[in-house]
């Protein structure tokens, strides 16, 4: 049987070193070789009649040291396992371990030496005494009303009207490269688009106005489109929006086609259309529907700000040590891919709140109880598959979608995904019972921007 000794070389990193005699190793040694023996085809033998001698020289060495590494692995894994060691990762093995040293002529007591990283004990703070606040976002019918004119307009029908008449008009246009007097430039850029007028400048619609199939203009694109659609279309162009002398160009831009987009009535029909599950009969009840929507969007998006204010307070609020000389050690060699001494020292910041999370929610999930049962997996991926085909009437014929989430649930990806979504979900659930926030109506306005600085502290 191993022995082992265990000492401390650092904070939380302790090396364990194991010592086998030829008692442990060569009884499985010697099995091991049989097994080769009666298995191997060498040729001018006959199959299981091959001299162990000739077995022993062509794979004892190899064997050999196999069966001492195993053994040497056994004693570690059964003494961590008896003394209950949380560590970080996988033991490191010693530089002054040399396998080269096992020689199969002479059997020998040989010890093999690890570092292990040891988990760290830490107290997280008591949630009830965190002062966070829950935002109640307000929501305004101006808000309902741009949400009506968004779905008037998307659900609306193109109409290809005569003549440019308003700033909604649709224009399909040719843009062609061309001087500040509209004489084409050799191999410019040519190139179709669809915009809408009110993408041009203020100076430049009028212009517009009245312009029908054929008719031109010559813009500059500097002074011929608002900031946003002229980064937009310089992008689309092929230019260099980096570049200053892009927005110097001028562009011959002739008409292709004119078309308005007509605004859906307000009416059962388009409220069907909208709703094809619900019954809404008046304007009222089609509004209101809409304000239940844009409140639910904004309570979802106040609880996942209250989530990442919780996730922040727990984080920041715990003390946790790490060996850190282990991890650093450990990332230099024992991941799956080999780093710099640079790489590691940059990227060890991140690394360690990672795991300082993991260490933290790991806790709460363990000393909740909290778990994902398979059902729940199933429905998660259901929904997820569903919402791949939007608003599916409920009558459709799903009998496919079982046997495709039954392929789901093989794919251990998706179902380690979708593990992750759901016990974090359910971790935030259990937090957000623990605490005591004040509670604020705040504009939609306000909350943005706390979102913004919100994340730029985060970074």
């Amino acid at each position: 049987m191993a022995t082992v000794t265990r000492e401390n070389i650092g904070l939380l990193n302790d090396k364990i070193t194991v010592t086998v005699s030829k008692e442990d190793y060569l009884p499985s040694f010697e099995k091991a070789l049989k097994h080769y023996a009666k298995a191997a085809n060498v040729p001018g033998f006959r199959k299981g009649m091959v001299p162990s001698g000739v077995i022993k020289k062509m794979h004892g060495p190899a064997v050999f040291s196999d069966e001492v590494l195993r053994s040497i692995e056994k004693g570690l894994t059964d003494y961590m396992t008896q003394e209950k060691l949380d560590i970080f990762a996988q033991p490191l093995p010693s530089a002054e371990n040399d396998p080269r040293k096992l020689d199969m002529n002479n059997p020998a007591e040989y010890s093999f030496a690890f570092e292990v990283g040891l988990k760290p004990e830490f107290k997280m703070p008591d949630l009830a005494k965190l002062k966070l606040t829950k935002y109640n976002i307000e929501v305004t019918d101006s808000m309902i009303d741009e949400e009506v004119k968004r779905l008037q307009s998307r659900l609306g029908k193109m109409t290809e009207p005569e003549t440019v008449t308003s700033d909604e008009n649709v224009l399909n246009i040719k843009f062609e490269e061309t001087d500040k007097d509209g004489n084409p430039v050799e191999n410019g850029i040519v190139k179709e688009n669809s915009l809408l007028v009110k993408y041009f400048s203020e100076s430049v619609r009028p212009e517009l106005m009245g312009k029908k199939k054929d008719d031109s203009v010559v813009v500059q694109l500097k002074s011929g489109f608002e900031d946003k659609e002229r980064e937009w279309l310089i992008h689309d162009l092929g230019l260099n929006k980096d570049d200053e002398s892009s927005v110097e160009k001028y562009f011959k831009a002739t008409i292709t086609k004119v078309g308005l987009v007509e605004n859906r009535e307000l009416n059962e029909e388009f409220f069907k259309e909208v709703y094809p599950n619900k019954e809404i009969k008046t304007e009222a009840e089609f509004r209101e529907q809409i304000k239940s929507e844009i409140a639910n969007y904004w309570a979802s998006q106040s609880r996942n700000h209250l989530h990442h204010e919780l996730y922040h307070a727990l984080l920041d609020g715990t003390q946790v040590e790490f060996p850190e000389s282990f991890l650093k050690r450990w990332l230099l060699n024992g991941g799956e891919k080999p780093k710099s001494p640079t790489q590691v020292e940059e990227e060890f910041p991140i690394f360690k709140n990672q795991l300082k999370w993991t260490l933290i929610s790991d806790d709460i999930i363990k000393g909740n109880n909290l778990e994902v049962n398979p059902q729940e997996l199933r429905d998660s991926l259901r929904s997820q598959v569903m919402s791949y085909f939007g608003s599916m009437g409920a009558d459709s014929n799903l009998d496919w979608l079982d046997t495709y989430v039954d392929r789901m649930m093989k794919d251990e990806q998706q179902v380690e995904s979708a593990y992750r979504r759901l016990i974090t979900e359910k971790l935030f659930n259990w937090a957000e019972t623990q605490i005591q926030p004040n509670e604020k109506s705040i504009s939609v306005e306000d909350f943005q921007n706390l979102q913004k600085e919100h994340e730029h502290h985060a970074h």
